[in-house]
């Protein structure tokens, strides 16, 4: 495993366009990359120079597959992670590999950005806190009044075993509240595992959080366990709990009323004992309404309510966290003695910032990144480019009316176009723009075969 803050991640698909788009998605998250697209080629990278932190394959490469590339991986480094993508079809020998000791295995057709990026940090995590302990992801920055009581009240409850529902828009923190939780709490030694509802289809999701027994269905010819009990003496964090299918919450609610979990395809029950935070950015009553959510898992899970608030109203936060990640960020990139200009004040003041905390912590690493004198600028904020964007959606928008009459389909497709790209390619801005659930969204995005950046 390399001992640098740069972590390194070998990927190997025969698929060009994948391996291009994912290559370059990860490089731009930081990491040092390695792509190969045949078998032959990824065992001579491991051969070469095997410190890779994490590496991702494809279960069918020409040359040499998957299967063995997960064997020289453990043979070489037994602790490096091994992530294992399979084609339509190829699923049920690839959950074989997870018996080799793969630590996942994901469907290409459910591949997405938002499931990658969650795989990586998930698994990488615990590498990075040994490089460096003080993460930005997990420092809540706040001179707010309302955001100082919510931490008081989080940290009053943090060692008993009440469950805890975090509501706010995306981008708040909620995330940071769910792990101040369990750092603050007694199990604070245990682990902490987050699942995000919205990434896995149903299918997939009942055995990620529960586990299954070797012959539960075809091709489980191991018995692997779910998150539950990968969480024992820690901490779970189920995040977009809205977005979780009504047939599991049924499930989940036996387990936060009985401490235990079935395995798919188990016949004994299995004790667990795991604190459940649950996050969600929607209002949970309107889907109870709707009969999408389930009111008596609601109630168990609402035992403590804490509400995010947006960033718009925490205007004594916006400088000082704007201040906070230009030092962070600066300090990341050797680049020491940045500030922010005058203008460059006025305008993150002026914003409407509705991705929150997140979108301002982002807009300040494109700032230091783009910064060519020790003052921030307008130009390296990139406001115009980044954050406005309605003229161009308006001008798209005719462009679709003033031709022949579209199809529902053709329209249906263009509202989903517009809509990521209002909003930056973020799904759940998106989806909330077209009043619809992230899952409805990404199957969507399935369907018409545009979620290809993956």
């Amino acid at each position: 495993m390399s001992q640098g803050t740069v972590k390194r991640i070998l990927v190997a698909d025969a698929d060009q366009e994948l391996l291009k788009s994912l290559g370059g998605y990860l490089s731009r998250q930081g990491f040092e990359v390695k792509v190969s697209d045949t078998g032959a080629e990824a065992l001579a990278a491991l051969s070469a120079d095997g410190d890779f932190d994490l590496v991702i394959t494809a279960m069918n490469l020409p040359d040499s597959g998957g299967m063995e590339i997960l064997r020289q991986v453990k043979r070489r480094a037994p602790g490096t992670p091994v992530v294992i993508l399979t084609s339509e079809g190829s699923v049920e020998s690839a959950v074989a590999a997870m018996k080799e000791g793969a630590q996942d295995v994901y469907p290409k057709t459910t591949l997405t950005l938002e499931v990658i990026q969650e795989a990586v940090a998930a698994l990488l995590a615990p590498r990075r806190a040994a490089v460096s302990s003080g993460s930005r992801q997990r420092a809540i920055v706040t001179n707010d009044s309302r955001m100082k009581k919510l931490l008081e009240m989080a940290q009053a409850v943090a060692d008993s075993r009440a469950t805890v529902l975090i509501s706010g828009e995306s981008g708040t923190g909620k995330e940071l509240f769910a792990r101040f939780l369990h750092e603050k709490s007694s199990r604070a030694g245990g682990p902490f595992v987050a699942v995000n509802c919205a990434s896995l289809p149903e299918g997939l999701l009942e055995s990620e959080l529960f586990g299954h027994e070797k012959g539960a269905f075809t091709g489980a010819i191991a018995r692997k366990q779910g998150k539950f009990e990968l969480a024992h003496g820690g901490t779970i964090l189920l995040d977009e709990i809205s977005e979780m299918a009504i047939s599991l919450q049924a499930k989940l609610l036996r387990v936060l009323q009985e401490g235990e979990i079935d395995r798919v395809g188990g016949k004994n029950p299995v004790a667990v004992d795991v604190r459940v935070v649950a996050t969600t950015n929607r209002d949970l009553k309107e889907h109870i309404d709707k009969g999408e959510f389930r009111e008596d898992l609601f109630y168990r899970l609402n035992v403590i309510p804490l509400k995010v608030p947006p960033l718009r109203e925490r205007g004594g936060d916006l400088m000082l966290l704007a201040e906070h990640f230009l030092e962070v960020f600066a300090k990341e990139n050797r680049k020491a003695g940045l500030n922010l200009g005058a203008e460059a004040r006025r305008l993150i003041g002026s914003q409407k910032w509705p991705g929150n905390v997140r979108e301002l912590q982002n807009t300040m690493e494109r700032a230091v990144l783009l910064a060519t004198s020790p003052e921030i600028t307008p130009e390296a904020l990139m406001f115009d480019d980044h954050m406005s964007g309605g003229g161009q959606a308006d001008a798209a928008a005719a462009e679709v009316l003033a031709g022949p009459v579209p199809t529902l389909r053709e329209l249906e497709r263009k509202a989903i176009d517009l809509a990521l790209e209002e909003t930056s390619g973020n799904r759940t801005h998106a989806a909330k723009m077209l009043g619809i659930s992230v899952r409805t969204l990404r199957n969507k995005l399935n369907e018409y075969k545009i979620a290809a950046e993956v």
